[in-house]
């Protein structure tokens, strides 16, 4: 019987029988935390009698939630984790040299395809657009994971998604991952892989692949994998930190079901409170007035999302009872949106534009939501409270429809502003 993508790549790693339900004991390749959860890893990593991470190059801490920090306890939080970091000579990079940790860390090369990654934060799954087995775990399994090298994982089952058809220019990853979560809800794919198939994703650019593999997660899946292709392959080559070994599915292999996505006739999307599975057409909330309009997170904060935003804003402005902020995931981001003019774009729109960091995506910082106001948000989650108040509104979208809704002050598909 044939082997999974996420079964092939455990039967790489692990000596034990690899069959759906085993528990079997795997070498994780690289493993880290940010400036919340690496605290917490740190304290069970020194009262479990640790002394040194398994290896240097592997294991990392990323400042990225509330930095810069944004109080003095996220301060404190931060410093504990930039001491530990250094005391072990592990990879570490302070504010102005990082990122959004899902953004930065593909981009330098320490997600690779056949990789076992696992990251203190479930968006961890974003590392599946590399082809690589990259999941969330708790701060107290990561700890074991810098002392040992080693973690234990239950082999799940793989959900085959099948995108087919062709896109027009409107639809991006996000309004596919959208449709996804739209068909199967936020528990279709409970401790299941997500394996992505299709000719829709032939010509699909690597930083829409990550925004698929990032909101895996919000299925319930333990992770959301590319098979490896031409595209994935050669940002792999010229970015790899180490050497890697691209892993693939049998012909034969076993799916719990396979699901099938026509991107044809797709329309621009949004998730509408509370839930990423609400999803609706964008232009079915024509009538909703905004306040708030953000484009970011390791979601959308890549080049191709900042660009795509940039191009709907220029030569307009956002609109008069709108904020707009505008975060770049990382500084290869940041950089290029400022010698491609796209940071003037956003500035001379009247938008924010603030250095990379998580920000309101968690309620963090940097346009934090008041009772009563909504925002459009190119971000992975809208439950009660995620940017701000209780009594405030969130609806998630792709970073065309969040410009074009910052330039109306309502929430609009962007075909409109063609017409």
């Amino acid at each position: 019987m044939g082997k999974t993508m996420v079964e092939a790549i455990i039967a790489t790693h692990s000596k034990d029988r690899v069959e759906t339900g085993n528990i079997c004991q795997v070498k994780v390749d690289f493993a880290f935390a940010n400036d919340i959860t690496g605290p917490p890893s740190v304290n069970v990593f020194r009262k479990m009698g640790a002394q040194k991470v398994f290896d240097t190059q592997k294991c990392a801490i990323l400042p990225d939630h509330f930095t810069p920090n944004r109080d003095i306890a996220s301060a404190q939080q931060t410093k504990a984790a930039r001491e530990f970091a250094r005391e072990q000579g592990m990879l570490y990079w302070e504010v102005g040299r990082v990122g959004v940790e899902h953004a930065f860390l593909p981009e330098k090369g320490y997600i690779l395809p056949g990789d076992i990654v696992l990251g203190a934060d479930s968006h961890t799954c974003t590392g599946g657009a590399l082809s690589a087995l990259s999941s969330g775990v708790g701060s107290t399994d990561l700890a074991a994971v810098w002392a040992t090298g080693e973690s234990w994982l239950m082999v799940p089952q793989t959900i085959k998604v099948d995108f087919q058809g062709k896109r027009s220019k409107w639809i991006t990853g996000k309004d596919m991952v959208l449709a996804l979560l739209g068909k199967i809800g936020t528990q279709g794919a409970r401790y299941k892989v997500l394996e992505f198939h299709g000719d829709a994703i032939t010509d699909l650019p690597m930083d829409d692949r990550f925004t698929i593999s990032n909101m895996a997660v919000e299925t319930g899946g333990k992770a959301g994998i590319f098979v490896p292709d031409s595209t994935i392959l050669e940002y792999a080559k010229e970015r790899a930190s180490r050497k890697f070994n691209p892993v693939y599915p049998d012909r034969d292999a076993v799916y719990e079901k396979m699901i099938e996505i026509d991107v044809t006739n797709m329309e621009p999307l949004v998730a509408a409170p509370h839930s990423p599975g609400n999803v609706h057409p964008a232009k079915d909330f024509s009538d909703t007035a905004i306040d708030q309009v953000f484009i970011g997170s390791c979601t959308n904060g890549r080049f191709r999302d900042i660009e795509m935003a940039a191009k709907i804003l220029e030569g307009k402005k956002v609109h008069e009872n709108v904020r707009c902020v505008v975060i770049p995931a990382s500084y290869e981001v940041y950089n290029e949106a400022m010698e491609k003019g796209y940071l003037r774009i956003f500035s001379e729109a009247g938008a924010s534009i603030s250095t990379p960091t998580c920000g309101p995506c968690l309620g963090g910082h940097t346009g934090i939501l008041a009772a009563g106001e909504k925002c459009v948000s190119t971000s992975n989650r809208n439950f009660v409270g995620r940017m701000g108040h209780t009594e405030s509104e969130l609806y998630l979208a792709s970073p065309m429809v969040a410009a074009a809704s910052a330039v109306t002050g309502r929430i609009t598909d962007p075909r409109e502003l063609e017409e």
